[in-house]
């Protein structure tokens, strides 16, 4: 970029001194073609000036007369020009081509004047010699004339001490269009990437259009700064109100059992008997483990909403692993007495999960269909596949949920009317959830009055 940079002022410069140096060369010109006197004729090759120079090796001197061979003929056809030859006296003693109006006799000054001037309209002449034969040679060409100039450098000289000031302010109006243009070039973009800066500094994390040129790396790197800072301020912000959330939730959820801590604890101290202080301390002890809970499943949560939990994934058929659990829960003394069923129509259903995670999203499901129903329930487990994805079931025969209710059973805290049960921290269903989502599957309840609930898992199925 620098290089670029130093580049580019260097070749405005170049740019400017040759401008100058071309519009000086034009008006020494013009000074020169004003007192101009002299032949400017140029000699390259394939030029009118050159074919009448060289056609002398077209004809012959034989006893005195010209004897113009062949291939002279057919030039001068092709250059559409004619000939006159002349002795020494100025007759013309043999001409090819030539028109009628041309004099047979020639003085010096005639050859002189038909040099400088034409002689016959869009015809320029070229007097040359050879031997004592001297010959005209005419060429019919509207697009080819002679300018005669002469210099005087003297005057020349008298005219640029004359015309200098004019020079130096034509010059002086070059350099400063010139700059002005180069320097708009520059300052143009110069300004956007300022007002840019700005915009970064106000916290305003636009892009601009990304234009070619000089600046075209300048543009593209301050976009790609813009967009970085703007998705570090998206997660500044969804980190504030994680942690406003997390403060809040903390001082809602802790009140309850500190208040009870506190409560408990005046008591004791105007306890009677070491008794009454036991179970005053036993009650201080539960409230003190409910907190630990409680922490533990906000902060669960809370990483579970903002996807901050790393999840050790592995593939699992879920067939074989919901099997395991349910056989894990039966052979529990306390729930030894239930009527826990498996069902599946599948040998084998590939899932991407986290055993420890999921494990505790369908134990929470079937803890609350036993919590809150009678100890007669009937509770089904089963595994399918519906529309390309893993599909779970857990079906019970209890008491249901009024629809009513249905919207929020899966808001933290909420308890249901059809239950006596205060246990637990009122996060499970909400923790159960997160997990089936953060999985990248769905969760749902549906349920009718007297006759059950059932929950619906879906979670997605390996190729």
């Amino acid at each position: 970029m620098k290089w670029r940079l130093t580049g580019r002022f260097l070749l405005s410069v170049v740019i400017i001194v040759i401008i100058v140096l071309i519009a000086n060369v034009i008006i020494l010109l013009a000074t020169a073609i004003i007192t101009s006197k002299k032949d400017f004729t140029y000699n390259a090759k394939n030029t009118p000036e050159h074919f009448a120079r060289n056609f002398e090796h077209q004809f012959e001197i034989i006893n005195s007369l010209p004897v113009l061979t062949k291939e002279g003929l057919d030039a001068l056809q092709q250059a559409d020009a004619y000939v006159q030859f002349l002795n020494t006296n100025g007759d013309v003693i043999e001409s090819v081509y030539a028109p009628e109006e041309l004099p047979s006799h020639y003085a010096p000054i005639d050859l002189v004047s038909m040099y400088k001037y034409e002689q016959l309209p869009n015809v320029t002449s070229y007097v040359y010699a050879k031997e004592d034969i001297s010959y005209i040679i005419g060429i019919k060409d509207p697009d080819t004339f002679r300018y005669i100039a002469t210099f005087n450098f003297k005057q020349i000289l008298e005219l640029i001490s004359q015309y200098a000031l004019y020079m130096l302010i034509v010059d002086i109006l070059i350099t400063i269009l010139i700059a002005f243009f180069f320097g708009r070039s520059l300052t143009k973009p110069l300004t956007q990437i300022l007002n840019q800066i700005q915009y970064l500094k106000n916290r305003k994390f636009t892009t601009m259009p990304t234009k070619k040129g000089l600046y075209s790396e300048v543009f593209q790197n301050l976009n790609a700064v813009s967009e970085e800072l703007a998705a570090h301020e998206q997660e500044r912000l969804r980190l504030e109100v994680m942690r406003e959330e997390w403060i809040g939730n903390i001082s809602h959820d802790m009140k309850t059992p500190l208040a009870s801590i506190r409560g408990y604890a005046e008591i004791m101290q105007e306890a009677d008997t070491l008794a009454e202080m036991i179970t005053y301390a036993q009650v201080i002890e539960k409230q003190s483990l409910h907190m630990g809970e409680l922490l533990d499943d906000l902060n669960l949560t809370m990483r579970l909403r903002n996807q901050q939990l790393p999840l050790q994934l592995q593939t699992t058929n879920i067939v074989s692993f919901s099997r395991e659990l349910l056989i894990e829960l039966l052979n529990e003394p306390r729930f030894e007495s239930y009527d826990l069923q498996f069902d599946t129509q599948f040998e084998e259903i590939r899932c991407t999960i986290d055993h420890h995670f999921i494990k505790r999203a369908l134990l929470n499901f079937i803890y609350n269909a036993i919590r809150h129903n009678d100890d007669n329930i009937s509770i089904i487990l089963q595994t399918s596949i519906k529309d390309n994805e893993a599909y779970l079931t857990i079906t019970d025969n209890g008491k249901g949920i009024a629809e009513d209710e249905l919207t929020h059973i899966f808001e933290r805290y909420y308890r249901g009317t059809n239950t006596a049960h205060t246990t637990g921290t009122g996060l499970g269903t909400a923790i159960a959830r997160d997990i089936i989502e953060a999985h990248g599957g769905k969760v749902w309840l549906t349920s009718t009055l007297n006759k059950g609930t059932t929950v619906h898992i879906t979670l997605p199925k390996n190729a």
